[in-house]
């Protein structure tokens, strides 16, 4: 049985030098492929020789957490990557991009409009390249629908996934309708989330991949609550190796079987990543 992590940072500093070690377990459990999403251009590379080792996908984009610090040239330095590395199989989108209104900072001018360029010009670029989006939209789902209905550039319907979705039944079906996959992850394993569990359950099938967002966004079995740091617990990072019980418990919740579920998720995101289902083997 197969499964696909839609998005996982796997060259992020709390694996340290484990990632070979982390990514080789995650297909010992039947991870077959996972997106390695950079965040800035400083990590181009990084997750591009990632990405190669493993036989995986990656995306070139800048994330909106990292805007505020982002040089003038950031945009320039996408654009030239893109356009270096368009014929790379393992290039699979533009990403991870899109708008953060959580950070109390980043909704407030100028941060806002910073964050709003950023997001419309990679749109456009993933446009020009006709390469799908992973899109980051905390706090911003509307604004993130109003982006992809008015960015110009290649008529049809956009390609990609809607990352760690947690917004509303509408805003989910808006983002359906606009052609986008929804990411599920660790979030839908805790018991108070009723909504987001009860989306995952209710959503078209066809909708929903799933991640990880490791190492962040941890399952309910991994949190380390405050009195348990207190104590000296040390929460461990997430990873791929939890995909397939992420699976498992999205299948209790829409009452099928795991293989159906991971063969469902599996095929959703390779209509979202196309050239996913196009990589070598690992080099």
């Amino acid at each position: 049985m197969d499964w696909i992590d839609t998005h996982c940072h796997l060259d992020a500093h709390e694996f340290g030098g484990l990632a070979h070690t982390v990514r080789e377990l995650a297909a010992t459990q039947g991870v077959a492929k996972c997106v390695l999403p950079a965040v800035e251009p400083g990590n181009f590379d990084a997750v591009r020789t990632l990405a190669h080792a493993f036989g995986d996908g990656y995306c070139l984009g800048i994330h909106p957490l990292y805007v505020a610090q982002a040089s003038e040239q950031a945009l320039a330095q996408l654009a030239d990557a893109l356009a270096l590395h368009h014929g790379d199989p393992h290039l699979v989108a533009v990403g991870e991009i899109g708008l953060d209104y959580f950070v109390s900072e980043l909704r407030q001018p100028p941060l806002r409009e910073r964050q709003m360029h950023f997001f419309v010009e990679q749109l456009k670029l993933a446009r020009l390249h006709d390469l799908p989006v992973v899109l980051h939209s905390r706090r911003a789902v509307d604004a993130v629908q109003l982006a992809l209905r008015t960015t110009v550039g290649r008529t049809g319907p956009w390609h990609g996934i809607a990352h760690a979705f947690n917004g509303s039944l509408q805003q989910a079906n808006g983002l359906i309708g606009l052609g986008l996959k929804l990411g599920f992850g660790g979030a839908l394993t805790y018991p108070r989330a009723l909504q987001l569990r009860r989306l995952a359950s209710e959503l078209p099938l066809s909708a929903l991949v799933l991640e990880t967002d490791a190492p962040d966004m941890a399952p309910q079995w991994l949190y380390v609550n405050a009195e348990q740091r207190a104590a000296g617990l040390v929460q461990s990072p997430n990873s791929p190796v939890e995909l397939p019980r992420i699976g498992a418990e999205l299948a209790e919740l829409r009452g099928i079987s795991v293989a159906d579920l991971a063969q469902a998720t599996c095929q959703n995101a390779l209509d979202a990543l196309p050239r996913l289902s196009r990589l070598p083997a690992a080099s």
